[in-house]
């Protein structure tokens, strides 16, 4: 049930990435997007059972994997600072242009017609 849910915020990040015009929901989407693959990749790559490595004179072998937490915090670190970018070109987008509606802004950059 809980992957469904996931599976269903990822979709609706891409659909809204897809059929949003303006750049500001667009970004939202992305966002929204990454968050549901990352709660993907943390579904996936739990398991029951496991301790944390840590030195305490316990002879349990069933350490968990440090590998999948290193690579989510890389995940949101990356996405933190793709959003950040993304947020500056729209900022910048906004001094030309009067709106941040992606029709209008190709309109208004397209080159004229003779």
């Amino acid at each position: 049930m809980l992957e469904a849910f996931i599976f269903a915020t990822i979709l609706f990040g891409f659909f809204g990435i897809i059929f949003k015009e303006n750049l500001m929901m667009k970004i939202i989407a992305m966002d929204v997007m990454s968050t549901g693959v990352i709660a993907y990749y943390v579904i996936v790559s739990s398991r029951n059972g496991l301790v944390t490595p840590i030195l305490n004179g316990n002879t349990n072998n069933n350490y968990a994997d440090p590998v999948p937490q290193a690579v989510i915090l890389t995940a949101i670190v990356i996405g933190f600072s793709i959003q950040a970018l993304m947020l500056v070109g729209a900022m910048k987008l906004a001094q030309n242009n009067p709106t941040l509606e992606t029709k209008q802004i190709e309109k208004n950059n397209s080159p004229a017609k003779n």
